[in-house]
């Protein structure tokens, strides 16, 4: 294998798939990135066996052929080279010659037979969604995911494959986040599928790093770009421009996510986001681990937030709303407040509320809600 690339090129890519290889594994060649060279493109490949990544990037490839290297140690390297291209040249099956000018590190690989091969999928079984709208989506939900292991279903975002829209789910049983994306579902294909958490993760990064790479280009495209999803029976590829993420999907049943959401609430407040996000972050400052709540008192064109934290200290915000009703209180963590609002995009979210022990919910467009239990006030 012999060729040259700009060396931007291949450390984007390096950076994309690296996150995917763990700090330890039993397996020495999961630390490691397939490179393999043909055409005119370097296609740069990891897994840890869960979950894996593939991302192409243009190359003058001058001797075709494949080669693994330590992934982390090859982005080090690659960072410090004070140059614009490089020439990665394998001189044997398993050691690379990286040159620049006159100077070369000579690496050392694995044989590239060690490294497990992504699956295939049937192109039959395909979903497309656009790309924007599918980083939104994950965006508006991932911090809801539970990250408790003894309840492993919830363990990811829960993707609802339905008629011309996906709705993903996600909820650690304190609350539930809901974003929909119209989609195009091809017929007979309907059907839930719960994505892990670490390739939701890597996927929202993945989708967020291709909007980040369009910058600020406004040439006008005919068509939307489009992820297309490919679907097996216990995994699942997400593929858009020159980056494709496969999982494997979570064993087992969401729960029926619809009854935890209130059909009716007794009051709907406009609020400004970023207002009601900034009263939320420095009234949470003077709580604590033990006392983690801040009350939130509705009374006439006023909304109170408050905390007293024995041996803290006590805080108090109030905002200028439009409420005319009767007085009462609510309590909610305050970090499940700003983790909704600092993911939002919208300048007003509606806020709705019933009394202190129903669930508050809040609502931004048509696509979007969020459940929120409400503390028991003491």
């Amino acid at each position: 294998m012999k060729i040259k690339c700009l060396k931007q090129d291949i450390l984007d890519g390096l950076q994309a798939v690296q996150s995917i290889v763990g700090g330890k594994t039993p397996l020495a060649i999961l630390s490691n990135v397939l490179l393999e060279a043909e055409g005119k493109e370097l296609v740069l490949t990891t897994t840890d066996l869960e979950v894996g990544m593939r991302r192409r990037v243009p190359a003058k490839v001058e001797r075709k052929g494949t080669v693994t290297l330590p992934a982390k140690r090859l982005l080090a390297i690659l960072r410090e080279l004070p140059v614009t291209e490089v020439t990665l040249e394998a001189t044997d099956g398993k050691e690379v010659e990286i040159r620049y000018g006159a100077s070369y590190f000579k690496v050392l690989g694995l044989p590239k037979d060690d490294f497990p091969a992504l699956p295939q999928f049937d192109k039959a079984m395909s979903l497309a969604i656009g790309r924007a709208a599918f980083a939104e989506l994950i965006r508006k939900t991932h911090y809801a995911v539970s990250h408790d292991e003894s309840r492993y279903v919830l363990n990811g975002l829960h993707l609802v494959l339905s008629g011309k829209k996906v709705i993903g789910v996600a909820t650690d049983g304190r609350r539930l986040a809901l974003c929909e994306a119209p989609a195009r579902i091809p017929e007979g294909a309907d059907r839930g599928i719960i994505i892990p958490t670490k390739a939701v993760i890597e996927l929202g990064r993945a989708l967020e790093r291709k909007k980040a790479d369009e910058g600020e280009k406004k040439a006008e495209k005919k068509d939307e770009e489009m992820v297309e999803v490919f679907l097996g029976d216990t995994q699942a590829a997400f593929a858009t421009g020159d980056c494709t993420l496969v999982t494997r999907l979570v064993e087992g049943h969401f729960p029926n996510y619809q009854q935890v959401i209130p059909q009716r609430s007794a009051h709907k407040l406009l609020i400004g986001r970023a207002e009601l996000l900034d009263a939320a972050r420095r009234v949470s400052l003077l709580t604590s681990e033990q006392a983690n709540s801040v009350k939130i008192a509705l009374k006439k064109n006023r909304l109170i937030l408050s905390t007293n934290t024995p041996e803290v200290g006590e805080a108090q915000e109030e905002l200028t709303i439009t409420y005319i009703g009767d007085e009462f209180a609510i309590a909610f963590n305050p970090q499940y407040l700003i983790d909704v609002l600092k993911n939002l995009d919208e300048p007003e979210i509606v806020f709705e509320l019933t009394d202190a022990l129903n669930p508050g919910v809040v609502r931004s467009g048509k696509s979007f809600l969020y459940v929120i239990m409400p503390i028991r006030l003491t």
